[in-house]
């Protein structure tokens, strides 16, 4: 837990271009050079299958492109969260010793996930994930010597959704990136299921007064071991946990 922390916080030195379109195109003889040394390369997608209320490539569709254009050249493996265990196991495992080269995927390569191997990355409709996730993503690749390169493909048409990702082109440190994401998206209720959004507290602000609330959270955490078998903290404690299962129903 603790290195997958510092490696979110830190970052890793990445190479990040934002590519205006949804077509490899640009990118695919950058693709085919990088894939010719031998390296390996994610590409990642919004949707699992395609989908008619909401726009974006799937993975699925991908994944069968890919295979036909390359057939006969390099290997492509596709991974989502609707597979089993078993399933996701055995694709990331053919991916770890090199049988699969490219791997098409959905979100659930975020974290635990460490090939050295692969250090190139090509992310769809980038405009659809937080900043803080396409960070966590893009670290993924740049963990070995070699240098790493991260694609995100966007058809973004507003301002902010453009500025977010050329902010993400040219900032790699994961505290620049989760404060910009958080000034940007609002941190939405603390306790609630609001993920996003202005908090409604009515006496401070979270930006300007982060020191003073950083020493009320560490206060709080003072009283309630002083008082942990006070039924009230009990009580209390109860709630919080039951809001953060609640909140997380919600996360792939």
């Amino acid at each position: 837990m603790f290195q997958r922390l510092k490696h979110f916080l830190t970052g890793e030195k990445v190479i990040t271009k934002f590519i205006k379109g949804t077509s490899m195109k640009p990118i695919l003889k950058d693709l085919k050079d990088y894939l010719l040394k031998g390296g390996q390369c994610y590409v990642v997608c919004p949707l699992v299958n395609e989908s008619e209320a909401i726009t974006g490539r799937n993975a699925s569709d991908i994944s069968k492109a890919m295979a036909q254009y390359f057939k006969g050249q390099y290997e492509v493996g596709l991974v989502h969260g609707q597979m089993s265990d078993e399933e996701k196991n055995k694709i990331m495992n053919a991916f770890k010793e090199n049988k699969i080269q490219i791997l098409v995927s959905t979100t659930v390569i975020e974290v635990g996930v460490d090939v050295s191997n692969a250090n190139m990355m090509v992310i769809y409709n980038a405009e659809r994930f937080g900043l803080s996730q396409l960070h966590q993503l893009r670290g993924r690749v740049g963990r070995s010597k070699e240098q790493g390169y991260c694609y995100l493909l966007s058809e973004a048409t507003h301002s902010e959704q453009k500025e977010r990702l050329e902010f993400l082109e040219n900032h790699h440190d994961g505290f620049e990136v989760s404060e910009y994401d958080l000034k940007i998206r609002g941190p939405g209720d603390l306790l609630g299921q609001k993920q996003s959004g202005l908090p409604t507290f009515m006496i401070g602000d979270i930006f300007k007064d982060y020191h003073i609330l950083e020493i009320t959270r560490k206060d709080a955490f003072e009283a309630m071991n002083q008082h942990q078998d006070d039924e009230k903290i009990i009580k209390l404690l109860s709630e919080i946990k039951n809001n953060l299962i609640k909140n997380n129903e919600y996360i792939d």
